[in-house]
């Protein structure tokens, strides 16, 4: 028996199987993968270059994109003004942003001519939290309402529009979907930044550094690399057809080099995997690490359940033609995915599981159960390309040999 009930010998599985199959054959660029058990760390594995072009390795400090990973952080921001009574989860969106009070749903038309129904009723702040508010992204490619999104700039990462920006230009644009009616992965959580910059009346990178970073020692999470560690920041890849790897975006010339136009709550920060783990396991404790506490435990049990209508899971609710998660049996809280049903998932987790990732194939998850977090890094773009984050969770629990459930 390895470290709090792990086996040694499996978990040096996790690093022979990424290596064999995806560092050597050259399908993702480098893998860091950082387990802790009970507030103690058991493994952790560093594998591959986080610049391949500059032969430079992937090191435990290396510097990463974490995209999504970006709305667990967002969202307990927001929760923390729920707690302080600023704001409740039931108030209609419309109350903060005024100009969004008449926003119909998509009926026909095209971009600055649309024809519109009025929902059956007003979107809620609940609805940005757990992606149903009507709300879309742009790189979906499915409907019109999207398509607008792609022309008018809305939600994209390194482009012209502000926070304040974005709000002003989804005021023109139609709903997908009437409040409530289905899941769709959305710009919902940038919303939820502009929400918590207005409402705390304090720019909302300073209240994500003054609230959550600095209480918890996250030093190298923000929305920019450090000054001076550039050196450290990782090159990001797409994927290529015939299953290698093409430089996206390079760290050298990156724009996360410099403060960003837009400080997207949804997928803007640039952490580590010691940092991330740190705000992991803030998650695991109900709200609290090293006595500084930023929620109280009954607000995480509120974020850690299903908030779906009719407590569906997103096989049943969803239309989104993206997804960080793999949908049988999970549902969606108030900032991440939700394991419900563990047989329906099709893989080792735990009833109350809750997880998310990031557009460049990174994620983590929270296992109260079994008293677990992982973080994995990397970065390869799309995070549909490979099937590493379930082998993941499949190479982490057949490790697991003492369990509490």
């Amino acid at each position: 028996m390895g470290k709090a009930g792990f086996s040694a010998e499996r978990l040096q599985r996790i690093d022979r199987f990424i290596e064999e199959k995806y560092i050597g054959p050259g399908r993702l660029p480098c893998a860091q993968v950082l387990i802790a058990r009970r507030g103690e760390v058991v493994h952790e594995t560093v594998l591959g270059h986080r610049d391949l072009e500059r032969g430079l390795p992937c090191e435990a400090d290396t510097l990463f994109r974490i995209y999504s990973m970006t709305k667990p952080i967002t969202s307990v921001a927001f929760m923390m003004l729920v707690e302080e009574g600023k704001v409740a989860l039931d108030d209609p969106v419309d109350r903060y942003i005024p100009e969004w009070k008449d926003l119909g749903v998509y009926a026909a038309g095209n971009l600055g001519a649309y024809a519109t129904t009025r929902p059956a009723r007003p979107m809620q702040v609940v609805d940005l939290l757990r992606h149903t508010s009507g709300l879309t992204y742009g790189f979906q490619n499915r409907t019109m309402v999207d398509y607008a999104y792609r022309k008018t700039g809305v939600g994209e990462m390194g482009g012209k529009l502000s926070l304040a920006g974005m709000i002003a230009e989804l005021a023109k644009l139609p709903l997908e979907f009437a409040p409530g009616e289905a899941w769709n992965y959305s710009v919902s959580t940038d919303v939820v930044g502009y929400l918590v910059e207005k409402i705390s009346g304090q720019p909302f990178q300073d209240f994500l550094k003054q609230r959550i970073f600095e209480p918890l020692g996250m030093a190298e999470t923000g929305f920019e690399v450090p000054a001076g560690q550039e050196k450290r920041f990782s090159a990001c890849y797409n994927i290529t057809p015939r299953g290698g790897l093409k430089l996206q975006d390079d760290p050298a010339a990156s724009g996360y080099l410099a403060p960003p136009a837009f400080y997207s709550g949804g997928g803007g920060l640039v952490s580590t995997a010691a940092d991330y783990m740190k705000f992991a396991q803030m998650l695991l404790n109900r709200g609290e690490l090293n006595g500084k506490r930023l929620l109280a435990p009954k607000t995480l049990q509120l974020m850690a359940s299903n908030h779906l209508p009719g407590d569906k899971d997103l096989t049943q609710l969803s239309r989104s033609m993206f997804s960080e998660s793999t949908n049988a049996g999970v549902g969606f809280g108030l900032g991440f995915a939700v394991v419900m049903d563990p047989p329906k998932t099709l893989i080792p987790c735990s009833k109350g599981e809750f997880y998310w990732g990031g557009a460049a194939s990174t994620a983590f998850w929270v296992d109260p159960v079994e008293e677990l977090t992982v973080v994995f890094m990397t970065q390869a773009m799309p995070s549909s390309g490979y099937p590493i984050r379930r082998e993941l969770r499949t190479l982490v629990y057949a490790a697991l040999e003492e369990t509490n459930g």
